[in-house]
């Protein structure tokens, strides 16, 4: 009988800008480790009974899932969790931490139990972020514009302008939101613009232009500094990843 691989599904929340996925990861060795790159996004994740944050990232992070184990998660969009956690993003920047070590461990208690009673965990745990959100409150709308606009290829300065924002200002706003400063951020959203494009067939120099780098060489040294990898390693990794039916080892695929 040949091995079963991990099965990575996602789909598009209800709570706006956020994803909901899955991963199926089966028993027994063999399955290799994964590289998760930055995207400006934080994840709770539940996994082997427990929930666990994963902070936002300033590089890439490895994944072992014999660590690990499958998993349901919701990933949110730059910004909002800090609003549904109660906490500043920085503070969880490049941590992966149990949700007892923010939250009273009897609210956590309560949670966990939820979900694992239930027959769908990803989407109770959707529920209970739509239920969150609807108690805390959207996120600061002045960092949601600022987000939209580095999402955008907005440089970080008429990005400023454009909400209203003092450099010290957007600074300190931006480290509680996403966990760094603005133009971290846009780096970060600048290099997923780049792999997404890439991956539509478009050829490593044309990609990065049309990105915001200032040429290829540009974009291959964003690579090394945030994903610790080449665009061809990256991409050869990805290939292997689809053909064995693993999730894209992108920061759009988990952060667990």
């Amino acid at each position: 009988m040949p091995r079963r691989h991990q099965r990575y599904q996602e789909r598009p929340s209800r709570l706006d800008g956020s994803v909901v996925w899955t991963l199926d990861v089966p028993q027994g060795p063999g399955e290799p480790a994964r590289s998760v790159l930055p995207d400006g996004c934080m994840d709770l994740i539940w996994t082997a009974g427990r929930l666990v944050v994963a902070g936002p990232d300033t590089h890439a992070f490895q994944v072992d899932p014999r660590n690990r184990g499958s998993c349901a998660a919701i990933r949110f969009a730059p910004g909002t969790a800090p609003v549904l956690l109660g906490v500043p993003a920085h503070e969880l920047r490049d941590h992966r931490i149990d949700l007892t070590e923010l939250w009273p461990r009897r609210a956590v208690a309560a949670l966990t139990g939820r979900l694992a009673r239930s027959a769908d965990p990803a989407a109770a745990l959707e529920e209970f972020a739509l239920t969150r959100s609807a108690d805390t409150g959207p996120p600061d709308p002045l960092t949601a514009a600022v987000a939209d606009g580095l999402r955008r290829g907005r440089s970080v300065a008429s990005t400023a302008a454009e909400v209203g924002l003092g450099a010290r200002q957007l600074h300190r706003r931006s480290l509680a939101a996403f966990g760094y400063g603005p133009k971290t951020l846009a780096r970060i959203l600048r290099l997923q613009r780049a792999l997404a494009l890439v991956r539509t067939g478009l050829p490593y120099a044309e990609a990065a232009c049309a990105a915001g780098c200032t040429d290829q060489a540009h974009l291959a040294r964003e690579m090394r500094d945030l994903a610790g990898t080449t665009l061809g390693a990256y991409f050869a990794a990805g290939e292997a990843a689809a053909n064995n039916d693993t999730p894209h080892p992108s920061g759009s695929s988990t952060t667990a």
